[in-house]
């Protein structure tokens, strides 16, 4: 593991950026407040620019959830006993909110039906400043933060996070911009009142993690999430040896070379990653090739590749592994009553994949259904200078297609509740 870990190091360190350049210069004088004005009202990059139009626009769309058909299948959520701890998140969250200024209060607090939801995003960008900042707070307050999210998230999955806010910080120390990327650059978001009877919930995202929890008595959704890593490993300093996301990418390699030749050709809708066969939209610089990242509520993303049903006992457990990872965030109990729904709908499961599958290749993959979408993308250097998707930055999603994203499709069940639509009204 050792070697492995250093080779790995290795890689993304032949395509350490010059830090003498315009772009990284500019990044060491600045603060993420400073950079993301600059950025919103300078437009550059433009590509970029126009995405973050792009998304705005997105916004103001209605919640409906991501389909397969553009049609939201009813009935395929229940409220149900997950047995999550949530008197003691509600205590961890509470202890939060004794701590805060009237101001911070403010701040931190939405309506739970607020669409401000919608507006995480996964670039270094601070686009949407809501919630207080960790790198903001004092440590105390900051300390109170993370033991809300460490009360709600399994062990493995705390640790999971905690491991992409390190790579971030990493990623900050090799670009000397340590005030736009660091261990704490990240925005932490209350919606609603913290309860064990009532639904609530919280969001925490910044770059390469973005985390959106609703909480009902003993259930939980964490969906929308992103985590990724630029690189995804740490190969020196205090954290030497943290890495994230490679268990994913191995299981899901795996699975691609289990297949027949038949079964591989099916499930293989690209053969390159920027494929000149792939229609317009369906590659863009920032997503590459994922479809459900932020600002992607609504997408239509139609079933490809091949159903796991029709795979073997052996390929139909490693898919049931990669939903594991998927849902590492969640406590145990709540994973495996989630992993059994997943499993039920086997008979309506696609898993597709883009580029090659021999051991050394970048590659997509996706597995989807009516009750869950998971995504794993090798990506192109954004402040390393690969120009081709490579091993060591990588993307990953999870969505709850069909409204249950944010813990929609759960709502309108709550007795006393009534389903928002998520609209935007403009500016808080």
């Amino acid at each position: 593991m050792a070697n492995q870990e250093a080779a790995a190091g290795g890689e993304y360190r032949k395509h350490l950026p010059d830090l003498s350049t315009p772009r990284f210069m500019t990044m060491q004088q600045q603060d993420a407040h400073e950079y993301a004005k600059a950025f919103i009202e300078g437009g550059n990059p433009p590509w970029l620019h126009a995405l973050y139009l792009h998304w705005r626009e997105l916004f103001k769309e209605p919640f409906k959830g991501i389909t397969n058909d553009g049609h939201v299948r009813p009935d395929l959520f229940k409220l149900q006993d997950e047995g999550i701890p949530i008197d003691t998140i509600v205590s961890a969250a509470n202890d939060l909110l004794s701590q805060l200024s009237p101001s911070q209060l403010s701040t931190v607090t939405y309506h739970i039906d607020s669409p401000e939801w919608r507006t995480w995003s996964n670039p270094e960008f601070l686009l949407s400043p809501k919630g207080l900042r960790l790198d903001e707070v004092t440590p105390a307050i900051r300390t109170s933060i993370l033991s809300v999210l460490s009360a709600t998230l399994s062990p493995e999955g705390y640790t999971k996070a905690l491991s992409a806010m390190r790579i971030n910080g990493f990623l900050g120390e090799l670009v000397s911009a340590p005030r736009i990327c660091n261990e704490f650059s990240y925005n932490f978001v209350l919606f609603g009142t913290p309860s064990p009877s009532s639904p609530w919930g919280f969001s925490l995202y910044g770059h390469h993690l973005c985390l959106s929890i609703f909480l009902h008595r003993s259930q939980i959704v964490i969906s929308p999430f992103f985590t990724g890593a630029e690189p995804n490993i740490i190969d020196s300093g205090p954290y030497s040896g943290t890495r994230i996301l490679h268990v994913e990418e191995a299981l899901g390699l795996a699975l691609m070379q289990s297949l027949s030749p038949t079964l591989q050709s099916a499930a293989q809708v690209y053969k390159s990653l920027h494929d000149p066969a792939m229609p317009h939209g369906r590659w863009n610089h920032d997503d590459q090739r994922h479809l459900c990242g932020a600002y992607r509520d609504n997408r239509t993303v139609p079933y490809e590749g091949i159903l796991v049903g029709d795979l073997t006992s052996a390929q139909q457990e490693l898919v049931v592994q990669i939903l594991e990872q998927y849902l590492l965030y969640l406590p145990a109990s709540a994973r495996a009553v989630r992993i059994e729904e997943y499993k039920r709908w086997f008979h309506e499961t696609y898993f597709c994949w883009i580029g090659g599958f021999a051991d050394e290749d970048a590659f997509y993959y996706r597995i989807q259904s009516s009750v869950v979408i998971v995504e794993f993308d090798h990506h192109s250097g954004v402040f390393l200078t690969n120009k081709e998707p490579a091993k060591f930055h990588i993307h990953t999603l999870l969505r709850t297609p069909n409204g249950g994203d944010y813990g929609m499709a759960l709502r309108g069940l709550i007795p006393g509740s009534v389903k928002q639509e998520f609209v935007w009204e403009g500016e808080r």
